[in-house]
């Protein structure tokens, strides 16, 4: 059967989280587990056949539920930061948990990632496909409004992944969610990602403070500086320079101004399963040693590239392999981070009556 249900252990309060997989013939196998609707394994094939997990993860439910543990995980009501853990929406002021420095990241201390999601259906159809919800209620963390979240993995074809979100709010809140996968395209018991080819659509990224905060600044041109990934560049070729931003990031960790219009060029397979509408090519990654190359369609207006600055050996993953500095890169469709504080950013703001609407396809070749 292409869906498997398994439970993959328990809360401290009993609680049973689920693992899901999802098979296409001949194409990808896709692992979630209910807790923080994360992306445990996802199984791809190299150019010579060879299948291997290209996410970072554990083993076992017990690490995912760590402090400050994202690998794979759906974060919010927040994904990246916030200043201060502060803003003000419809004059009122919001102060939110800080649980990075001075600043909310990713939802705060109990955030999306840190719930039970429920599952709400698993389909083995000719698109198999997992749907998750969950409720985050009013001045959870903080934040206004109860937020009624839902979300899908799905597999259209045999070589794309296909994330959807949809959320809604009695009051006036702010939203921004994504996935939060580590990904090394040689597979999680390979070397360092440094040697991967990078490309992303974007002509603009955000400058930050030392607190990884945007400054008070437009969006900076990327020509001339390490930032410029207009044209494929390996990750590491320039990630030693001298060069102020790679200094307070420790690497890269960033956010991109994606392209409005059609993103890169590209010569992928067609698709014909899915709608062409708001989907765009926001980045491309192919990684030398194994031919795997993984394109991100998304239809976000930011991509945060992280090189896994802060993967220290302190923790230790699937087949116990400890994940030291640079073993997997992030690429996080978003809204801009600080955009609650930030007028001229795209706005994150989400009223009664409207959809906030999150798509994001990763499609897979050798």
């Amino acid at each position: 059967m292409p869906v498997e249900r398994e439970i993959f252990g328990h809360l401290p309060d009993g609680t049973a989280i689920e693992r899901v997989t999802l098979r296409r013939d001949g194409g990808l196998t896709a692992r979630i587990i209910s807790y923080g609707a994360a992306l445990q394994a996802l199984l791809v094939a190299d150019s010579a056949g060879a299948i291997d997990d290209i996410v970072l993860g554990f083993d076992a439910l017990e690490p995912y539920t760590r402090p400050g543990c994202y690998f794979g995980m759906t974060v919010g009501r927040y994904a990246n930061r916030i200043a201060g853990g502060r803003f003000v929406i419809d004059g009122a002021q919001v102060s939110l948990a800080c649980n990075n420095g001075p600043n909310a990241l990713h939802g705060g201390i109990n955030g999306f990632s840190r719930k039970a999601w429920r599952i709400v259906s698993a389909e083995d159809g000719p698109v198999p496909s997992l749907t998750l919800t969950c409720r985050s209620r009013d001045g959870e963390e903080g934040y206004p409004g109860t937020v009624e979240t839902r979300l899908s993995y799905s597999l259209p074809t045999p070589y794309e992944l296909l994330l959807e979100i949809t959320a809604t709010s009695d009051r006036a809140t702010v939203v921004n969610l994504t996935n939060h996968s580590f990904f090394n395209l040689d597979g999680t018991t390979a070397g360092d990602i440094l040697q991967h080819r990078l490309q992303i659509a974007a002509d603009h990224f955000l400058a930050v403070d030392e607190t990884a905060i945007p400054l008070q600044e437009p969006p900076r041109d990327v020509t001339g500086t390490p930032f410029d990934f207009r044209q494929p560049h390996p990750i590491g070729a320039r990630i030693r320079h001298p060069d102020e931003q790679l200094r307070r990031g420790r690497g890269y960790d960033h956010n991109y101004c994606l392209a409005p219009a059609d993103g890169l060029p590209t010569d992928a397979l067609p698709t014909d399963d899915l709608p062409a509408d708001d989907l765009r090519l926001a980045a491309r990654v192919e990684a030398p040693h194994s031919g795997r190359i993984m394109e991100l369609h998304t239809n976000q207006p930011g991509l945060q590239l992280y090189s896994g600055n802060f993967l220290d050996g302190s923790v230790a993953g699937k087949h116990g392999r400890l994940h030291r500095q640079a073993d997997a890169f992030c690429l996080e469709p978003q809204i801009w981070p600080d955009a609650p504080n930030r007028p001229d950013f795209p706005s994150a703001r989400l009223t009664p009556g409207m959809i906030y609407r999150h798509r994001t396809l990763y499609r897979f070749t050798a």
